[in-house]
């Protein structure tokens, strides 16, 4: 059983920067690929980031494209979302989630291939 826990957010102005963190343990990071995801109140939940167990291949949503960037460190058993230029419509929660299929990696878009997620961390972008 893996568990995630998220950290990093906070309020920041438009224009700002945050970094999130995935803490991992339960489990062997190297073999999830992970992914990060959001939800606004009333939305559903949204695609962000994902990447592979070895973290060579990535893949973004389209709204936050050339923006964020994920990445992981497989020795600290961690996952990050650098979020630049943000702005009020990436207010949400920020939730992490771990896939432990093996194989090629697929881009990570859909929520329900995820075995693991964390509890989220809040992330209000302010005008």
């Amino acid at each position: 059983q893996v568990q995630l826990v998220e950290s990093g957010g906070g309020l920041v102005q438009a224009g700002g920067s945050l970094r999130l963190s995935c803490a991992a343990s339960g489990g062997t990071f190297s073999a999830y690929a992970m992914g990060w995801f959001r939800q606004a109140p009333g939305k559903e939940r949204e695609f962000v980031a994902a990447i592979s167990r070895g973290g060579f291949s990535t893949n973004y949503g389209d709204s936050v494209k050339g923006r964020f960037i994920i990445s992981r460190d497989n020795a600290k058993n961690t996952a990050y979302l650098q979020m630049n230029s943000l702005k009020p419509e990436d207010t949400a929660v920020y939730y992490c989630a771990a896939d432990k299929r093996a194989g090629i990696f697929d881009g990570g878009r859909i929520a329900s291939t995820y075995d693991y997620w964390g509890q989220g961390t809040q992330v209000t972008v302010s005008s």
